[in-house]
């Protein structure tokens, strides 16, 4: 229902005396915050870059060497990757994801009954055979 010519002259009215009243210190202190952020975002992105460039330009034998995967980090891109590698990565992301089914369902354990405990102990067991299955298969050994 569209309002009276009246009330909509005073509504108007009321508004703008309301805006003049705001001065421009509240009106920032409101976005304090987000500025605040947004100077603390862009300063680390600055001393991050930095110190990549910084990283680059003197680099020593211990940041080149074979981290992790094995190999030399400036070789061949096209070189052979080792596959167990891929293995123990897809292995930790199972693990990790049982970690987090466990967490929730440590919080409501209360209120799941015994439904609920029976079901992930059914799920800790499959994980439990997989688990012991690839150790047997030497899926875990690093050669």
């Amino acid at each position: 229902m569209p309002l009276p010519v009246i009330e909509r002259q005073s509504l108007v009215e009321c508004h703008s005396s309301r805006l003049k009243g705001l001065q421009l210190d509240e009106l920032l202190s409101e976005y304090l915050a987000v500025f605040i952020f947004l100077a603390v975002a862009l300063g680390l992105g600055v001393v991050f870059l930095g110190a990549g460039a910084i990283a680059i330009s003197r680099p020593d034998p211990e940041k080149v060497s074979a981290y992790e995967c094995g190999f030399n980090a400036f070789d061949d891109a096209r070189m052979k990757f080792d596959v167990r590698f891929y293995l123990v990565a897809i292995l930790f992301i199972i693990f990790d994801l049982e970690v987090a089914f466990l967490f929730p369902w440590a919080a409501a354990f209360k209120d799941i009954g015994a439904f609920g405990f029976w079901s992930m102990m059914v799920f800790l067991a499959v994980l439990t055979v997989g688990f012991v299955y690839e150790w047997k298969k030497g899926a875990l050994e690093w050669e």
